[in-house]
Protein backbone atom coordinates (compact mmCIF):
# COMPACT_ATOMS: atom_id res chain seq x y z
CA UNK A 1 0.00 0.00 0.00
CA UNK A 2 1.48 3.39 -0.78
CA UNK A 3 0.57 6.50 0.97
CA UNK A 4 -2.74 6.28 1.22
CA UNK A 5 -5.04 9.09 2.42
CA UNK A 6 -7.09 9.28 5.14
CA UNK A 7 -10.82 8.72 4.34
CA UNK A 8 -12.24 10.96 6.90
CA UNK A 9 -10.24 14.30 5.85
CA UNK A 10 -8.31 13.45 2.71
CA UNK A 11 -4.80 14.19 4.40
CA UNK A 12 -1.56 11.71 3.48
CA UNK A 13 -1.16 9.10 5.99
CA UNK A 14 1.97 7.85 7.32
CA UNK A 15 3.12 4.21 8.33
CA UNK A 16 3.50 3.86 12.42
CA UNK A 17 3.01 1.80 15.10
CA UNK A 18 0.85 2.82 17.92
CA UNK A 19 -0.75 1.26 21.29
CA UNK A 20 -3.79 -0.41 20.82
CA UNK A 21 -5.91 -1.97 23.49
CA UNK A 22 -7.82 -4.99 22.92
CA UNK A 23 -10.90 -6.35 25.43
CA UNK A 24 -11.68 -10.04 26.44
CA UNK A 25 -13.90 -10.60 29.16
CA UNK A 26 -12.94 -8.52 31.98
CA UNK A 27 -8.94 -8.73 31.21
CA UNK A 28 -7.19 -6.43 28.88
CA UNK A 29 -3.98 -6.13 27.18
CA UNK A 30 -1.93 -3.19 25.56
CA UNK A 31 0.10 -3.95 22.29
CA UNK A 32 1.90 -1.86 19.42
CA UNK A 33 -0.26 -1.80 16.65
CA UNK A 34 1.21 -1.35 12.86
CA UNK A 35 -0.42 -0.08 10.54
CA UNK A 36 -0.90 3.76 8.77
CA UNK A 37 -2.15 6.45 10.38
CA UNK A 38 -3.66 9.76 10.09
CA UNK A 39 -2.14 12.56 12.03
CA UNK A 40 -5.29 14.56 11.42
CA UNK A 41 -7.97 12.26 12.61
CA UNK A 42 -8.11 8.96 14.54
CA UNK A 43 -8.48 6.96 11.35
CA UNK A 44 -5.97 4.09 10.73
CA UNK A 45 -5.73 1.38 7.68
CA UNK A 46 -4.43 -2.22 8.40
CA UNK A 47 -2.97 -4.56 6.34
CA UNK A 48 -3.16 -8.20 6.68
CA UNK A 49 -0.06 -8.52 7.97
CA UNK A 50 -0.68 -5.54 10.56
CA UNK A 51 -4.36 -7.46 11.61
CA UNK A 52 -2.04 -10.69 12.39
CA UNK A 53 -0.24 -8.31 15.20
CA UNK A 54 -3.71 -8.06 16.64
CA UNK A 55 -5.20 -11.78 16.29
CA UNK A 56 -1.89 -12.97 18.12
CA UNK A 57 -2.16 -10.25 20.73
CA UNK A 58 -6.01 -11.26 21.00
CA UNK A 59 -5.44 -15.20 21.03
CA UNK A 60 -2.66 -14.32 23.62
CA UNK A 61 -5.09 -12.46 25.83
CA UNK A 62 -7.79 -15.32 25.21
CA UNK A 63 -5.31 -18.33 26.48
CA UNK A 64 -4.76 -15.97 29.37
CA UNK A 65 -8.51 -15.69 30.28
CA UNK A 66 -9.25 -19.49 29.57
CA UNK A 67 -6.61 -21.22 31.40
CA UNK A 68 -4.85 -22.26 27.87
CA UNK A 69 -1.02 -22.02 27.26
CA UNK A 70 0.70 -19.48 25.39
CA UNK A 71 3.27 -19.89 22.21
CA UNK A 72 5.83 -19.42 24.13
CA UNK A 73 5.41 -22.44 26.80
CA UNK A 74 3.78 -24.55 24.16
CA UNK A 75 7.55 -23.94 22.70
CA UNK A 76 9.43 -24.72 25.76
CA UNK A 77 7.60 -27.75 26.59
CA UNK A 78 7.61 -29.11 23.17
CA UNK A 79 11.78 -28.56 22.99
CA UNK A 80 11.53 -29.95 26.63
CA UNK A 81 10.50 -33.13 25.07
CA UNK A 82 13.10 -33.41 22.12
CA UNK A 83 10.02 -33.15 19.70
CA UNK A 84 10.05 -31.18 16.64
CA UNK A 85 6.91 -29.19 15.65
CA UNK A 86 5.87 -32.02 13.33
CA UNK A 87 6.07 -34.71 15.84
CA UNK A 88 4.52 -32.90 18.42
CA UNK A 89 1.40 -32.26 16.26
CA UNK A 90 1.28 -36.19 14.81
CA UNK A 91 1.77 -37.38 18.76
CA UNK A 92 -0.08 -34.73 20.89
CA UNK A 93 -2.92 -33.50 18.21
CA UNK A 94 -3.46 -31.22 15.57
CA UNK A 95 -1.85 -32.22 12.74
CA UNK A 96 1.47 -31.89 11.28
CA UNK A 97 1.41 -27.88 11.00
CA UNK A 98 -0.82 -26.99 14.18
CA UNK A 99 2.58 -26.55 16.60
CA UNK A 100 3.67 -23.93 14.06
CA UNK A 101 0.83 -22.13 14.46
CA UNK A 102 0.54 -22.52 18.08
CA UNK A 103 3.93 -21.24 18.72
CA UNK A 104 3.54 -18.51 16.41
CA UNK A 105 0.57 -17.42 18.43
CA UNK A 106 -1.69 -17.92 15.28
CA UNK A 107 -3.97 -20.27 16.47
CA UNK A 108 -4.93 -21.36 20.29
CA UNK A 109 -4.22 -24.68 21.09
CA UNK A 110 -7.47 -26.48 22.48
CA UNK A 111 -7.43 -27.46 26.22
CA UNK A 112 -6.95 -30.94 25.67
CA UNK A 113 -3.69 -30.04 23.83
CA UNK A 114 -2.85 -27.16 26.20
CA UNK A 115 -3.76 -30.31 29.36
CA UNK A 116 -1.50 -33.05 27.34
CA UNK A 117 1.51 -30.42 27.60
CA UNK A 118 0.95 -29.58 31.11
CA UNK A 119 1.00 -33.49 31.65
CA UNK A 120 4.19 -34.04 29.67
CA UNK A 121 5.86 -31.06 31.07
CA UNK A 122 4.92 -33.12 34.53
CA UNK A 123 6.37 -35.89 33.31
CA UNK A 124 8.24 -36.34 30.13
CA UNK A 125 8.19 -39.89 30.76
CA UNK A 126 4.76 -40.57 29.48
CA UNK A 127 5.81 -39.52 26.06
CA UNK A 128 6.79 -43.07 25.78
CA UNK A 129 2.80 -43.43 25.92
CA UNK A 130 1.84 -41.35 23.39
CA UNK A 131 4.73 -43.11 21.24
CA UNK A 132 2.87 -46.78 21.37
CA UNK A 133 1.54 -48.35 18.42
CA UNK A 134 -2.61 -47.82 18.88
CA UNK A 135 -5.04 -50.38 18.02
CA UNK A 136 -5.99 -48.69 14.89
CA UNK A 137 -2.41 -48.52 13.37
CA UNK A 138 -1.74 -52.07 14.12
CA UNK A 139 -5.05 -53.23 12.75
CA UNK A 140 -3.91 -51.36 9.72
CA UNK A 141 -0.48 -52.91 9.51
CA UNK A 142 -1.82 -56.19 9.45
CA UNK A 143 -1.38 -57.13 13.47
CA UNK A 144 -4.96 -57.96 14.68
CA UNK A 145 -5.80 -56.32 17.98
CA UNK A 146 -4.95 -58.14 21.39
CA UNK A 147 -8.24 -59.50 23.39
CA UNK A 148 -8.70 -58.82 27.09
CA UNK A 149 -7.98 -62.13 29.12
CA UNK A 150 -10.56 -63.91 29.66
CA UNK A 151 -12.89 -62.07 27.20
CA UNK A 152 -15.73 -64.63 25.67
CA UNK A 153 -16.85 -63.96 21.74
CA UNK A 154 -20.32 -65.21 21.28
CA UNK A 155 -20.97 -66.92 18.04
CA UNK A 156 -24.01 -66.04 16.41
CA UNK A 157 -25.56 -68.66 14.54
Amino acid sequence: MDNPTCPQTGAPMRRDVRPMTLRYKQESIVFDMPGWYSDQSDESIHTGEDMKVSDRALNRLKARNEGLLEAEEMRRIRKKLALTQVEAGELIGGGPRAFQKYESGDLLPSRAISSALRLLDADPTALAFLRRPSPQRQSAAGVPPKRAVGSRQKHVA
